[in-house]
């Protein structure tokens, strides 16, 4: 697995790419140019990663069983290989997951996953439900990988308590197809006692130049 370090110093930023993008989509957009003086500055080292849509659900020639499983090592892979190697590069406690359309579904999913490891997740136009990848199969993979279907069971009280310490953040525009699905996760997130602010933009906004508006917005600086 190939990824890609921008910036020396700062708050861990754990960047996803679009659906079935690669490690340096966000550097070819010009969206570390947005964040240049947080970078250059030392307020945010970003750690870009590659998917593995591809293998996981957007592998329609898979079984849905195995589309999940594949986004189980996935998430394995984040939390056992890419954190351990950011920390040793750096030793800033705070991390944030960040993507945009299905990077976004990746950066929530991750976080809500692991409250313990990340302290702000930004999703920008995402989706937080994986039945459309799934041909109604159903099983603990998926659900577990399904933010809007895990979090509205979730009932143990130490993860609910880091869960609510987390500053979460759904942007997404008002004529955005996939609007639903930002308003049903901080719905559901609500219902938990789980605070977060659902940012909505006037139009479509579901493209680059809406998210570098909306990144240079949000992400403001961690010392």
């Amino acid at each position: 697995m190939e990824l890609l370090i921008v910036g020396h110093a700062g708050a861990r930023l754990l960047v996803f790419p679009t659906s079935m993008g690669r490690f340096y989509e966000w550097e070819d957009r010009g969206m570390f140019n947005t964040l240049g003086d947080l970078i250059d500055g030392g307020q945010l080292q970003a750690y870009c990663v590659d998917s593995v849509d591809a293998e996981s659900w957007y592998a329609r020639w898979k079984h849905p069983g195995a589309r999940a499983w594949r986004q189980i090592e996935y998430d394995r892979y984040l939390a056992d290989e890419v954190l351990p190697l950011s920390r040793q590069k750096n030793g800033n406690p705070f991390m944030i997951t960040v993507g945009a359309s299905f990077g976004a579904y990746h950066a929530l999913t991750f976080a809500l996953r692991h409250p313990d490891l990340v302290g702000r997740a930004i999703g920008l136009s995402g989706i937080y439900e994986v039945a459309r990848w799934t041909d109604g199969y159903y099983d603990d993979n998926i659900y577990f990988n399904s933010p809007c279907d895990f979090i509205a069971n979730e009932n143990d009280g130490g993860r609910l308590e880091a869960l609510r310490r987390q500053d979460l953040i759904l942007a997404v525009g008002r004529d955005d197809s996939l609007r639903y699905s930002s308003e049903r996760l901080s719905t559901v997130l609500w219902s938990k006692g789980i605070g977060n602010a659902l940012r909505l933009w006037d139009g479509w906004a579901h493209d680059w130049p809406y998210w570098h508006q909306m990144i240079r917005l949000y992400m403001g600086g961690h010392d």
